[in-house]
Order: C-alpha cells, then structure tokens, then sequence
C-alpha cells in the first residue's frame, strides 16, 4: 500500500512518462509513452501485464494523443479501433485491438496470432480512407507535442483537437477532412486537461457539444454540429489551486478529478488531489494526496466507475517510475477533510463562422 487510500498495484514492465491509455472492458491499454514506443495490456482483475506491440521503428513518441474510435454500427463488442496521432513528431496510425488475454491455451493462442496476422490485429498501421489513400492529422505548421483531443458529435464521428498554443480543431472521422480551425480565447495549452461533458453521453443525438479544458486557464466549449460554430465560456478560478499543467485527470459523471501535477515556474512537482464540480462551477482540495509528488502520469476509470487507475509518471527529481496506482473512486467523494475555494464564473460568449 502506498497509503491507505492509494494501492500499489504490479510496477509497470516499464516506466512510462506521458503515457496515454485507453480501458478496454477489464483492460487499461498503455499505449507508448514519451520515448517509449512499448505497447501493453494490463488486466486489472488479474493485476498482470501482456506485451501487445510497438509502433513502428520510424515513429518518434513525445506528447502524442491515442483515443478510441466509436463505431455505431459494430456489433462486435471483443474488437476495438484506436487512433493514435499527433506529438512533436506527428504520426497518424490506428490499432485494431482484439484482446490478448483472451484464449491462453497455446493451441488457441497460435490460431488467434495467425487470425490477427492476417487481419492486421494488435498491430499500428497507418491510417487510410475508403479508397485506402493515407490520411496525415494536423498541418505542416500545427504544434501537436502535448494534444489533447475528444471523440464527439451526435454520430461519434468527430475529432475534437486542441493543441499549442491556443487552437482547437475539428476532423471528420467519416469524411477525412477538417471541418474547423479556430482559436481559443486562452493561451499557453500544452499537456492540458480536455474532456466532453456528460450530457454529452446522456443524450448523444444533442447538436450542441460541450466540452471542458484546463491549463493555466479554464474553458467550457461548446460546438453547434448544424452551423459549424464554436462556444466559448471563460471559467475563471482560485490561482492557487493547482498548476493544472502535466497532472492526470478523469472524469466522473459531474465531477473532474486532478492528480498531481507541474508549475512551470518553479518547477514544483505536486501530490494534491482536487475535485472540480461542474454543476455548481466550484474547486475543491481534497486533504488526500497522492503518495509521492507526481506529474506527466496518466487516470483512467475503471470500467465499473468503482476505481481510478494512475499510471506511470516522473517524481519531484524528474525520474521516470514504473508505478502504478490504483484509488476507490468513493474513498475520494467521502474524503472527510475538504476545502472548498469560490468559484467566480465568468461567462464570455462567442459565436464563430
């Protein structure tokens, strides 16, 4: 135990920074990391880890974004696409993952290989159109090193990207295309925290698409999908909060919660949890830290919602840890000590052609 609130789980086969990762049923994928082109599945009810492939030799790692991609259409609950793109070396790739946990008979093993050889599974290949042309994400000129990006749109097929050092995009995943570039009313993203709403997910036919971001500022955006148009909200917050700069974030329901984290200015590495409530537009400070100051790890929700799972990082010296954490999501919500800052909310509305 780290402590009593945050297990230490098995260490990572390697240490990861800014990894990024993505939950597949009872698996977190970890999907490289800076300078750590290694790709495995951890199960988190057998609390072990599976070599599943590295990007290829020619891709450089460093600040990219992996997400996962929603098809309406599949049926077929066992196969899941990812998309991994951008970093300061932009790549465009996509992995059909089928699990590797599953069939551990050797007999069965060395039919799926060969099923997955021949189907291009559990592998990074470029990414391509209907009329297999290779698609590139992000402009000659685009700064991709530390994007963040969401899936949305009332069909799941939009690309939500924003990325140094204040632009938002928006790629159609069905029609390979830009459909937006804008600038956002903030400055100085790079490595930041953005994540979609959950009205989003309650009622996905909605063509208003809401989004929250972080940095050394906060916005709320909104994307009218019929006019091509973005919102904008200008969330103003307590200063001494947290850097919100290279911490680990996940979002429950209403609730956006923050691990760790860098100042830039002093180079402070941070072990402070804090609660970000967005019906009420109010900060909270959690008395529960981290074990260690952490920063450049990376959250992700089980998928019970029951627990959050931290993986890797860099300590307060710069190390890179193959640590990996895990915390009940409820042992934070009942935290006994909390401070709660005021929250000044400032609304700024633009509508943009």
């Amino acid at each position: 135990m780290g402590n009593q609130i945050f297990q230490t789980l098995k260490d990572l086969p390697t240490p990861f920074f800014q990894p990024q990762c993505v939950l597949h049923k009872h698996e977190v994928l970890i999907c490289g990391g800076a300078r750590n082109r290694r790709c495995f599945s951890y199960h988190t009810l057998k609390n072990e880890y599976k070599f599943i492939c590295k990007y290829p030799s020619d891709v450089r790692l460093l600040g990219h974004c992996v997400v996962k991609l929603i098809d309406n259409n599949n049926k077929d609950s066992n196969e899941i696409t990812l998309l991994s793109f951008g970093g300061e070396h932009k790549h465009t790739l996509i992995m059909k993952y089928v699990s590797v946990w599953d069939n551990d008979n050797d007999n069965e093993m060395d039919k799926l290989k060969g099923l997955k050889k021949i189907n291009n599974y559990n592998e990074w290949i470029p990414f391509t159109d209907n009329h297999n042309n290779i698609i590139q994400i992000g402009r000659d000129g685009d700064n991709y090193e530390g994007v963040r990006a969401v899936i949305g749109g009332s069909s799941n097929n939009l690309l939500f990207i924003t990325y140094p050092k204040n632009n938002i995009s928006v790629f159609d995943l069905n029609t390979f295309q830009f459909i937006k570039h804008d600038n956002l009313p903030i400055y100085s993203l790079w490595y930041h925290c953005f994540v979609s709403k959950s009205e989003n997910r309650k009622n996905n036919k909605n063509k208003i698409y809401e989004m929250i971001l972080f940095c050394k500022e906060a916005l709320s955006i909104g994307y009218d999908e019929d006019n091509n148009t973005l919102q904008y909200h200008i969330l103003r917050f307590y200063s001494g909060i947290a850097p919100f700069y290279r911490c680990a974030s996940v979002c429950i329901n209403d609730v956006i919660l923050f691990f760790g984290g860098l100042s830039n200015k002093k180079y402070n590495v941070s072990k402070a949890v804090h609660k970000y409530l967005i019906q009420e537009n109010a900060w909270i400070k959690c008395e529960l830290n981290l074990p260690i100051r952490l920063y450049n790890c990376f959250a992700v929700l089980s998928e019970d919602k029951k627990h959050i799972h931290l993986i890797g990082g860099s300590d307060y010296k710069g190390t890179t840890v193959p640590r990996h954490m895990k915390t009940k999501v409820i042992a934070l919500c009942n935290a006994s000590q909390l401070v709660i800052f005021p929250f000044n909310f400032l609304k700024l509305y633009c509508f943009l052609n």
